[in-house]
């Protein structure tokens, strides 16, 4: 007896391998249909395998008769505007993809084209991150600036202090090249403290490649190594090479603690205070003394002089783009000392040709003479020299690089990287020729005296360094 499903009489066996559903009208229940091949007309017992072919075979069976239905499915109505939904009623006319709107105006549901497939989105836009570089001409593209390295790049052995240094280093919070000397050996301190040589190393084979050099890559690439971290770090390495193979661990780091703490003693603390000193003494009562920006040497000099007793004006010129002049202004003044004060490089001439003397702050000094110090610095020492009035330099000899000479603004500088748009950047530092500069004071002069920018070597050579010893 056959079976019945809605009424009507289900084929048997051999008709359902054959025939296959058409039309809209055939019934797609799996339920259905499965129980149809479960009720054979003959009594022949199907195997296993027969039972699997059927079932394969009638879901194909079924997937055909979707994909024909909707190939078979009638054309959109044309009358009115009106077209077919997908209930057979009849909605305004809309494109595949928008909403269409009721009679009282409420959305409907999104729903699929007529040929099933949902309408293309559009992706959102990849962002892509700006060069900071894009905008500098092929011309300037030597010249390095600074920049922030996530911690997450940095290398795994750098220290965590380094890695804060350097930090401070690329958002300028550390500035000038002897701050920036003095925070990096008071970190590379840190290094050495917490140092332990592997088994069967020695501290003067492991210590500067393994762990001295992934510090020092992770602070230029952060920004560019200055000439006094470049001297310095040359005679860190130097040091730690002369210690023995054979020499404790405790007594190596003991000894390089101690050289440190000599090194910042000596040529920073015990510098800048000789300079201040020596440079005061050359001032007299009654000078006005003209200066550019704001440099701690030329600051202390300034403080010194009044301590001293002498009486004498300051005339400050200030750098637009830093603001340094304006803090070096009100310093002076709480002190009692007379100052005139000018934002920016603007009449020049009429300035610089009353003043007595200028006194300039460098961040390096080569080995030809010329300074390398802040924008503007070379602007004010030719008008000065042009007006017939003496630049004197206050530098320390951590700063004079014996090896290399300059003669333009381009082989060593930066550009700054708070100023660099696509239409224009800024150098951080100019180069001054050694003719329009008078005289250097460093922390080997006595009794007032200076000497000239060309003797650096000569200078260098005559006061040999005690630290490489």
């Amino acid at each position: 007896m056959a079976a019945e499903t809605n009424g009507a009489a289900t084929p048997g066996p051999a008709a359902q391998e054959t025939a296959k559903p058409t039309g809209p009208t055939a019934n797609p229940n799996p339920a259905t249909a499965m129980g149809s091949a479960q009720t054979p007309a003959s009594s022949e017992k199907l195997t296993p395998a027969q039972l699997k072919a059927k079932a394969k075979a009638e879901k194909a069976a079924r997937r055909a008769q979707v994909k024909e239905s909707r190939v078979s499915a009638p054309p959109p109505a044309q009358d009115k505007g009106a077209t077919a939904d997908g209930k057979g009623g009849k909605g305004k006319g809309k494109q595949d993809g928008q909403q269409a709107q009721t009679k009282g105006g409420q959305p409907q549901a999104h729903r699929p084209s007529v040929s099933g497939r949902r309408p293309e989105v559009p992706a959102p836009p990849s962002v892509v991150e700006k060069d900071v570089r894009s905008g500098i001409p092929a011309c300037f593209s030597h010249v390095p600036m600074a920049k922030r390295i996530p911690m997450s790049q940095a290398h795994k052995d750098v220290h965590p202090v380094v890695l804060s240094v350097g930090q401070q280093m690329a958002t300028f919070a550390l500035n000038d090249s002897i701050s920036r000397l003095k925070a990096t050996f008071l970190a590379f301190r840190k290094v050495i403290e917490s140092y332990e040589t592997p088994k069967g190393n020695s501290l003067s084979r492991h210590f500067v490649p393994h762990v001295l050099n992934p510090q020092i890559e992770y602070l230029t690439e952060c920004r560019p190594m200055c000439f006094a971290m470049g001297n310095a770090i040359r005679l860190l390495k130097g040091k730690v090479n002369k210690f023995d193979i054979d020499t404790a661990e405790d007594e190596a780091k003991e000894g390089l603690l101690e050289w440190i703490d000599l090194l910042i003693t000596e040529r920073i603390t015990w510098s800048e205070y000789a300079i201040a000193k020596n440079a005061a003494q050359s001032m007299k009562d009654g000078d006005t003394i003209l200066t550019y920006g704001r440099h701690r040497l030329v600051e202390e000099t300034l403080l010194q002089a009044n301590r001293n007793g002498k009486s004498f004006d300051v005339t400050i010129i200030d750098d637009p783009f830093t603001g340094g002049g304006k803090e070096l202004a009100q310093t002076l003044r709480q002190v009692g000392i007379p100052v005139r004060y000018s934002p920016n490089l603007g009449g020049l001439r009429p300035k610089v040709a009353a003043v007595s003397n200028v006194f300039l702050g460098g961040e390096a000094i080569f080995a030809n003479g010329s300074l390398h110090a802040p924008s503007g610095t070379a602007d004010v020492a030719m008008a000065a020299m042009n007006a017939g009035v003496k630049v004197i330099v206050l530098c320390e000899t951590i700063n004079f690089d014996r090896d290399r000479v300059s003669v333009d603004s381009l082989t060593y500088n930066e550009i700054d990287p708070e100023r660099n748009t696509a239409d224009c950047f800024r150098l951080l530092y100019d180069n001054t020729h050694e003719k329009y500069i008078t005289g250097v004071v460093t922390e080997f002069e006595s009794g007032g005296g200076n000497s000239p920018a060309q003797a650096i070597l000569a200078l260098l050579r005559k006061q040999e360094d005690p630290l490489i010893d």
